[in-house]
């Protein structure tokens, strides 16, 4: 997705009989279209074949032989098994870049083991130091595995073109979940190997900022970001406490960090006593960072995501209106560019044989006669 944001012509290759399996994660759906497989198949074509025949095979190498990029999401092992090597695939191609996804990377003990998002949150120590301190761990509450083993690919896929461009030749990537996640860690893994003690949960709190937490205000909550001196004077003044500036347990960041519990108890009844948005009003006037937390429909409809033109609409063939959150990206500040929708199952199967390889219909037909595409819609 995040190539097809930025210009590329991507070809998604789906089982002919059940696609993506994302296809059928929901409730909602939308006219039978899953909303969650809307949320991320923009900027996509679909061509469904069936990798499990000699012709689907032969018609993927194909692709290959023109392709600048192969992506793949399976476990280690499993294109190899069907003939779908690196080497077979470039074999008519040494430009090629080969780029796969797995939960745990090629080599390794754990290797073959299958990934999803959910394991591999637990399985990088991320969920472990997610939730309440006196609760159990806790997942984050978006796909962020899924999610930044993605932007790694894409950041990894646009290198491995830089350096084609300076080589001439391809060559293979590999992207694990489990890494992309561990390297999050960043300043928790920093604590382990200063201390050998494994950080613990601390629920919205920050290990070595304070206050950099989250509080109730009477009709809502707030984050609250003291990152250093100069904005904890602000801070005081704000709620006309300065007395507690020059205090000795909190007259410094270290000293704030040190005592966190016993600041953030006085604090709590002074957000606790005023609405939301007074906080978020006084506050940034002050220029003391702090922001709302917001429900997902807040986010949606935000004013200053909709003005940079980042809540975009296509029109689906099934599904109708689709709404999404654009790419993050501008380039010379242009709002994000215009987006094809998600595709359904095997859209685009002739269509990107013809542009792509200059079949006629009457080749594609021959494949399809073959077993290559399954059932799918070839018009």
């Amino acid at each position: 997705m995040h190539l097809g944001d930025l210009g590329a012509d991507v070809v998604k290759i789906e089982d002919p009989c059940l696609g993506d399996e994302s296809r059928r994660y929901g409730p909602p759906f939308v006219n039978g279209e899953s909303s969650y497989f809307l949320s991320v198949n923009r900027n996509k074509r679909s061509c469904a074949i069936d990798l499990k025949s000699s012709a689907g095979r032969s018609a993927v190498i194909a692709l290959a032989d023109v392709a600048d990029v192969v992506i793949d999401n399976f476990r280690p092992g499993t294109l190899d098994k069907w003939g779908l090597t690196y080497e077979a695939m470039s074999s008519g191609n040494p430009r090629l870049i080969q780029c796969s996804i797995s939960g745990f990377g090629r080599t390794g003990p754990d290797a073959e083991r299958p990934g999803y998002d959910l394991i591999l949150q637990g399985e990088s120590g991320v969920m472990d130091i997610t939730g309440d301190p006196d609760g159990p761990p806790m997942k984050v509450g978006t796909s962020i595995a899924d999610l930044v083993t993605g932007l790694y690919a894409s950041q990894a896929v646009l290198a491995a073109l830089m350096r084609r461009e300076r080589t001439g030749v391809g060559g293979r990537v590999d992207v694990s979940m489990l890494d992309a996640m561990a390297s999050l860690l960043t300043f928790n893994a920093g604590m382990y190997f200063a201390s050998g003690e494994s950080p613990k949960r601390r629920g919205n709190a920050h290990p070595t900022i304070s206050p950099y937490e989250t509080f109730e205000a009477s009709d809502g909550w707030l984050n609250l970001g003291i990152a250093n001196d100069k904005f904890w004077s602000l801070f005081c003044g704000v709620i006309g406490g300065e007395a507690m500036e020059t205090d000795p347990r909190f007259d410094s960041a270290p000293k704030r960090a040190a005592n966190r519990a016993t600041l953030a108890g006085i604090l709590r009844p002074i957000f606790k006593s005023a609405p939301r948005d007074h906080w978020l009003e006084v506050l940034s006037r002050a220029g003391v960072p702090c922001g709302a937390i917001r429900t997902v429909g807040e986010v949606c409809e935000a004013p200053q995501l909709i003005q940079r033109g980042m809540v975009q609409t296509v029109t689906h063939r099934v599904a109708g209106e689709v709404k999404f959150v654009a790419r993050p990206l501008r380039f010379d500040d242009r709002p994000p560019a215009p987006s094809t929708p998600p595709p359904t199952l095997g859209e685009h199967t002739f269509e990107v044989f013809e542009t792509w390889l200059g079949w006629t219909q009457r080749e594609v037909s021959d494949y399809a006669s073959k077993g290559a595409f399954g059932d799918a819609n070839l018009a």
